[in-house]
């Protein structure tokens, strides 16, 4: 039986024809969803939310997942995302007479975005181990100071009324070409010179990887994706504020990423579909759904004292999620595995023999 199951996954990954095909059809649906309401609107939200999830944690894996690294500013890089592409389609282009401009307020946001994450990566890759984190985590406190005393762009009253223009379309178009982008820098010569940082970093210096513009190139690509990420996400939920980028939503993107499994694409995938239906799933609103089948003796005291509170004790259980993950379960779903679609024939037996050499001496932590 595990034989058959063997071979059926093999065969299915040697069909290469296959991802054009998926592609195609996926893009298909994308359309096709909204305009016939195949799924109810609620769904629907549900998916782009899952999309743009996917694009923060496939993103932030570049740096903390194939380079080793810790960064906790990826929430930061999505709020300067979201409030530039929200600024323009609502202050300087005119979207609403032309709606074709909205994919260069999205650009937009991720140029910023990727500008902001070349500054950060200047001084923190002056620095090892665990000053990347701390100055990281400066930058996103930086960031929501600097939002809150604005009043330009809202100040803590943030900005409401953001024209609804991220559609799934949209969404799923920027899944791809995020997926596309950093499957191919991974397996690129900068991603080879990303895994030798991984691996020691004072080795790659040794022989010729001029690891600083190694890591200035995945920093910046990950930040871009993010502030994509932000803008899709300011779209979707037409208001944004800077307590929407606060450390927890960081620590969101971070566990989607241990969870599904670091240096792994299709990790990242599964990690944040399955964080995301998670959340969905622990709203007050739908546990007391869920629930409502239970005698009155029992579910009103529940939901008085336990279901109506979700909300504030995620705050304490979300974190608590990641370090319980980071030591229980460091690799993740995924490990090192990775999906063979994500993975060029030449690189096969290189990326086999690595995931089985780290799987037996324990995955790299950082520096």
């Amino acid at each position: 039986m595990k034989s058959a199951l063997h071979n059926g996954r093999e065969w299915l990954a040697a069909q290469r024809w296959l991802l054009p095909v998926l592609l195609l059809a996926g893009f298909g649906l994308a359309f096709a969803i909204p305009e016939y309401n195949l799924l109810n609107k609620y769904v629907q939200l549900v998916v782009m939310y899952v999309g743009i999830n996917i694009i923060l944690a496939v993103s932030l894996n570049l740096v903390n997942g194939y380079m080793g690294e810790f960064s906790l500013a990826h929430a930061g890089f999505m709020a300067v995302g979201a409030y530039t592409a929200a600024l323009l389609t609502m202050k300087v282009l005119p979207v609403v007479a032309y709606p074709a401009l909205f994919p260069v307020a999205i650009l937009a946001g991720g140029l910023v975005a990727a500008l902001f994450g070349l500054i950060v990566a200047v001084p923190s890759f002056k620095t090892r181990g665990d000053y990347l984190a701390l100055i990281t985590l400066a930058f996103l406190m930086i960031v929501k100071s600097l939002i809150e005393n604005i009043d330009y762009i809202g100040g803590p009253r943030g900005i409401p009324g953001i024209r609804r223009m991220t559609t799934l379309p949209w969404v799923f178009f920027w899944v791809v070409v995020t997926v596309w982008v950093v499957r191919n820098f991974v397996y690129s010569k900068y991603g080879r010179g990303v895994l030798s940082i991984r691996e020691d970093e004072i080795a790659s210096d040794l022989m010729s990887v001029n690891t600083r513009r190694v890591k200035f190139l995945a920093f910046t690509v990950s930040s871009f994706f993010a502030g994509i990420a932000g803008g899709l996400f300011a779209h979707l939920l037409q208001f944004i504020s800077p307590r929407v980028f606060d450390i927890i939503k960081t620590t969101d993107i971070l566990i989607m990423v241990y969870l599904g499994g670091i240096a792994s694409i299709g990790g990242s995938i599964l990690g944040a579909a399955t964080y995301t239906v998670l959340l969905e799933l622990l709203r007050p609103s739908t546990v007391a759904a869920l629930l409502s089948w239970l005698p009155a003796i029992v579910f009103e005291p529940l939901n008085e004292h336990v279901i109506k509170h979700l909300g504030v004790w995620r705050m304490v259980i979300m974190p608590l999620a990641l370090v319980l993950v980071m030591i229980f379960w460091p690799r993740g779903i995924m490990g090192l595995r990775e999906f063979r679609w994500f993975i060029p024939k030449r690189d096969l037996e290189a990326h086999h023999r690595i995931a089985a050499r780290e799987e037996k001496h324990g995955a790299p932590h950082g520096h």
